[in-house]
């Protein structure tokens, strides 16, 4: 199987200055430290204030191209309209979008016509082009504008293959976000899944993959042996998921470059939950063994299971913080569901979760600030709160919301959602204001999703 990031990074450019777009060796210098706009990720009012207008991206011969049977043109629309929606998702601005917007010429994407977009009431400009290349592939730029200082803040551009072209419109929207808010980005990245087919009594689980906006899905596995709880491994190349076939458990790590799969350990015993270590070294798991659940870690490559819990209680999940120091996880021994944490060795365990109802799958923030979790207290709600416990908050309020995942900025959460009546499951994400939620399209069902970070 081709590597599908291969193709995108060969040949990432820095586009130039000049009073049309071009492309150059240098990059732009950075912008003055005291220029970069900031903000926190819990207060998004003035954001949202921030008149964002987002043009069709231009192109300098409407062209052909695999990419789109309509032309260049029609492709530069189609890549403002994913900036759009990306920044507009996220929960953090509100812009306008290519479809309610004059198109600008492509002489214009260096020299904008300030006076149309101060009448729009403009306060940043994002516009760029498409062309269409001798050897196939596409280039794609990316401006961002300061209506009111009539002034660059920054650029870049791409050459990509046809089939990469949504890749450069994710990576003009983690340009714009990144510069505006101070942020890392987020939206040049992936999400693993498991598709749900069939009657709720004989579902069929798939383990499936889709851009972070849901486009580009693929399933990777038939169906054939259930899938569940996939995980990127840190450095994008490895899936780790849990596999049942003929009633056993295995864990297995799928590699996206050569569609091979590893069997890192496999028993009779019950066994869930697999989780990377950050430098991709390990995967922690939980299982059962004669009644009793505890936290075990292997080598991802396969070994000897080590195990990290030795209680009477269950202790299930597992997810490291980010510089792999501590663990968090699941546990009943205070006599209900709670969540501890304990060092990466499985000393020093203690329990965090002191706000009532129970506490059940946590999440570490890529921040390392926070946790993510599912709080059970009637209904299944999706919460945070910091490391030490405290600061409880709930950002969703549905029957049954769980399976917490995080942004690889560490912004924005996804979850999946069971519906009362129906039983079906679907994913949807929600920012760290609670204020922003949305539902993700799949062709089918879905479940534990896992967001990994930046692409490559």
């Amino acid at each position: 199987m081709r590597n599908p990031a291969s193709g995108f990074l060969a040949a990432l450019l820095v586009l130039a200055f000049g009073p049309a777009p071009a492309l150059a060796q240098d990059a732009a210098p950075p912008p003055a430290e005291d220029e970069v706009l900031t903000g926190t990720v819990t207060d998004d009012s003035d954001w949202q204030d921030l008149g964002i207008a987002i043009a069709s991206f231009a192109t300098n011969a409407d062209v052909a191209t695999p990419a789109n049977a309509n032309g260049t043109a029609a492709l530069g629309h189609e890549i403002s309209r994913i900036v759009f929606n990306n920044l507009r998702n996220n929960g953090l601005f509100r812009p306008v979008g290519p479809d309610a917007l004059p198109r600008p010429t492509y002489a214009q994407i260096t020299n904008p016509a300030w006076a149309t977009w101060r009448g729009r009431n403009a306060e940043m400009l994002v516009q760029g082009y498409v062309r269409a290349n001798s050897d196939g592939r596409l280039t794609v730029g990316c401006y961002l504008y300061d209506v009111v200082l009539q002034d660059e803040l920054v650029r870049d551009g791409w050459v990509v293959e046809p089939a990469d072209w949504r890749r450069a419109a994710h990576r003009c929207a983690d340009l714009v976000y990144s510069r505006l808010s101070g942020e890392s980005p987020f939206f040049d990245s992936r999400i693993a899944y498991i598709a749900e087919t069939g009657p709720k009594d004989n579902r069929v689980k798939r383990l499936a993959i889709m851009d972070s906006d849901g486009a580009n899905h693929r399933f990777i596995t038939n169906g054939q042996s259930t899938a569940l709880t996939p995980r990127y491994s840190p450095d994008y190349s490895r899936i780790a998921y849990l596999s049942y076939s003929d009633g056993n458990p295995r864990i297995y790590v799928y590699d996206l470059g050569t569609g091979r799969q590893t069997l890192v350990t496999q028993s009779a015993n019950p066994t869930f939950a697999p989780r990377w270590s950050p430098d991709g070294r390990y995967i922690l798991y939980s299982m059962a063994v004669a009644g009793n659940t505890d936290i075990y870690r292997v080598p991802s490559t396969g070994g000897t299971p080590q195990r990290l819990t030795n209680s009477p209680s269950i202790e299930v999940g597992g997810s490291y913080s980010p510089d792999g120091r501590y663990i968090v996880y699941e546990s009943d021994q205070s006599g209900s569901q709670q969540c501890y944490i304990m060092d990466a060795d499985g000393s020093n365990q203690r329990r965090i979760s002191f706000f009532g109802g129970r506490c059940a799958t946590p999440e570490w923030s890529p921040r390392g600030d926070q946790i993510a979790f599912t709080h059970i207290a009637g209904n299944f709600r999706i919460a945070v709160m910091d490391t030490s416990g405290r600061n409880m908050r709930h950002l969703t309020d549905a029957w049954h919301d769980e399976g917490p995942t995080w942004a690889p900025n560490g912004r924005i959460i996804q979850f999946f959602r069971t519906e009362r009546n129906s039983g079906e499951t679907a994913i949807w994400q929600v920012d760290l204001t609670g204020r922003n939620e949305r539902r993700l399209n799949t062709p089918v069902g879905a479940s534990d999703p896992a967001w990994g970070p930046i692409l490559p």
